[in-house]
């Protein structure tokens, strides 16, 4: 079957079935989606008006929550082409109304571990060659960006705050005789460990490390590693103080 025509026949069933609401569109999208995704475990809940784009790439665990609105997405900028993407839903995931996945580009993967949440708004984005490996636990909250090649890695139970941005990417500015866009891009990657939690508003540049169980202050800007235990503060990020037996012990 002709990639062009196999899209077709994906977009017509999910048209057919994705706009019906409640438990009746629930119960057809759990037994119909499964001749659509590389995998589907059990107890699936897809709300009405998801949009899925190339699903046969997408593996989906048991036990996962799709809210309304959102939009799965492993199709690079030419939908009508297969970019070698894969996305990754485990068990117990939970996906909230207006998130948005999505693999551009090409041979780029994007894992949710078992019961990761996504609120409202989010956008996840995977570009060229990229990895996002968000932790088992993890909450990602509304309206977070996170985006690039990255690699960006977030460890389990961490607690990331609305409106944060974290970005696996730079651009290259060093040529006044070119535009920036011409210039392309650098990748370091970004890694949050395990247990940290990343206040309201926090952006995370690329290259950097947060290290175990760190605290980051709502609006702070990290450009440097930040290390184990550690609450930081600031335009840029600064080490304020350490968290040793629960207390806070000044630097």
């Amino acid at each position: 079957m002709s990639l062009s025509l196999l899209h077709q026949k994906e977009t017509i069933l999910i048209e057919l079935v994705g706009w019906i609401p409640k438990k009746p569109g629930i119960i057809l999208r759990n037994w119909l989606y499964r001749y659509l995704f590389a995998r589907m475990g059990n107890s699936i809940r897809i709300e009405s008006a998801v949009e899925f784009t190339q699903p046969r790439y997408l593996e989906i665990g048991s036990k996962v929550n799709i809210a309304r609105h959102a939009y799965i997405s492993t199709a690079p900028l030419n939908k009508t082409e297969v970019g070698n993407n894969r996305i990754y839903l485990e068990d117990g995931v939970k996906i909230g109304c207006d998130v948005h996945i999505k693999c551009h580009g090409r041979n780029s993967t994007i894992y949710l571990r078992k019961k990761a949440i996504l609120d409202r708004g989010v956008d996840i984005r995977s570009l060229d060659n990229g990895l996002i490996d968000i932790g088992q636990g993890t909450y990602i909250g509304p309206y977070v960006c996170i985006a690039g090649p990255g690699p960006i890695k977030i460890g389990n139970n961490c607690l990331i705050a609305s409106q944060s941005g974290i970005y696996g990417n730079n651009h290259r500015y060093n040529d006044p005789n070119r535009t920036i866009f011409e210039q392309g891009i650098i990748c370091q990657g970004i890694t949050i460990e395990d247990d940290c939690w990343l206040g309201s508003g926090v952006k995370v540049l690329d290259g950097v490390t947060i290290r175990q169980g760190s605290v980051i202050g709502a609006g702070a800007v990290v450009t440097k590693n930040i290390p184990a235990y550690s609450i930081a503060m600031g335009v840029p990020a600064q080490v304020i103080s350490k968290r040793i037996n629960t207390l806070l012990e000044p630097i």
